[in-house]
């Protein structure tokens, strides 16, 4: 790894801490209320929970956890949500 790459990196991580102990402010935060945004995607598709939870590939009860708060949705489920929430034609598609 070049140094000037593995500096900035280390950079990163040092920030990370900072952030985690509430010294620096983070420069992005995303947050998704699980309770209101993925019922509200999956009404504005028309599907029913099983339905949605095939298109997404995941369990029918993984949705119901995320619309109850009791899981909330990581990495590329959150990025999947975001485009059904700003494109749901393109996950209709799949369907």
């Amino acid at each position: 790894m070049k140094k000037e790459l593995f500096e900035e990196l280390l950079e990163s991580v040092k920030q990370t801490k900072a952030i985690e102990k509430g010294q620096l402010n983070p420069a992005r935060v995303f947050r998704i209320n699980p309770r209101t945004d993925i019922a509200r995607v999956r009404a504005k598709l028309g599907l029913s929970q099983s339905k949605f939870a095939a298109i997404l590939g995941i369990s029918a009860d993984t949705l119901q956890n995320w619309e109850q708060g009791r899981r909330s949705p990581t990495g590329p489920a959150k990025v999947l949500l975001k485009i059904a929430a700003r494109h749901p034609e393109v996950l209709l598609e799949v369907a």
